[in-house]
């Protein structure tokens, strides 16, 4: 994280904006509370990314909250064919005073200069190659896939500074963790993956228990009458590994996060993730 950061810090003067990704079915778990300092008053455009994986009414209220706290957000699947026409819109809105200012100088046509930045498996490097339009940066549904700098340049006059993903090195707020896990921005090598799924039981029974049952084949009255760990286990049998619960907690975390189970957002706005809350 320190060499990215200052990696970061050296070229920001090179740029004109940060494009800050975060995932729309954790937004706030997946915004690193250190970029700030690193960014300082750079102007920022927030983008929401996986918007196809996540609930839709979810990512709306996440839009307003974000909104309301003077940032500028777009969200979108960066997949989309109309991406790099949005991604170039907003950043003109964001600038649109310094770019003013640039017309009156007799500077027109100045392509935009944009710092990519956002934890890992946040999807940045699937953004750059739909607003490039070819594959240059190279994707994967894993963490830390981009591994350095590199400048890339769009037919929409934008030029990217792509950065790597990183990870701040401790969390106060344990949900962030869990959350970072369910969707795969920790690798999967550093967690306990029955631990994580056991997580993802306890969301899903309250959010939308009837996917796990349908994906899984379980009673109806699963949820009812079972506990989160005899769901595990019994999900372990329906899959055919026998005692391997690990093995099967494996497999419901990549069905999660290939939305499998359904579109998802684990947290709200109300839910003050990442946030001391003082309870006295």
């Amino acid at each position: 994280m320190a060499k990215a950061f200052r990696l970061m810090r050296e070229n920001m003067k090179y740029v004109d904006i940060v494009f800050e990704l975060v995932d729309a079915r954790i937004p706030a778990s997946s915004r690193n509370p250190e970029l700030d300092e690193v960014l300082g008053q750079k102007p920022r455009l927030l983008v929401l990314t996986k918007t196809d994986l996540a609930d839709p009414a979810r990512t709306k209220e996440w839009v307003n909250h974000f909104e309301s706290q003077g940032l500028a957000v777009v969200a979108l699947d960066t997949r989309g064919h109309k991406t790099p026409q949005i991604m170039t819109k907003a950043a003109r809105e964001v600038l649109a005073d310094k770019w003013a200012n640039l017309a009156d100088k007799g500077v027109k046509d100045k392509a935009i200069r944009a710092l990519v930045a956002g934890i890992p498996n946040v999807g940045k490097s699937t953004l750059l190659n739909h607003l490039v339009m070819k594959n240059v940066a190279i994707t994967g549904d894993r963490p830390g896939v981009t591994k350095k700098l590199q400048w890339l340049k769009t037919p929409t006059n934008l030029e990217l500074l792509d950065t790597p993903g990183v990870l701040w090195p401790k969390f106060e707020d344990k949900r962030v963790g869990e959350h970072l896990a369910m969707t795969g921005a920790i690798k999967d090598q550093l967690i306990n993956n029955d631990d994580v799924a056991l997580g993802m039981l306890k969301f899903m029974r309250d959010y939308n228990p009837k996917a796990i049952i349908e994906r899984y084949h379980l009673p109806e009255d699963s949820f009812d009458t079972m506990s989160d760990v005899d769901i595990l286990l019994l999900i372990t049998q329906k899959l055919g590994f026998k005692d391997d619960y690990d093995r099967a907690a494996e497999r419901m975390l990549i069905d999660l996060r290939r939305g499998k189970l359904g579109r998802y957002t684990l947290e709200m706005p109300s839910d003050r993730i990442g946030e001391i809350v003082d309870e006295a």
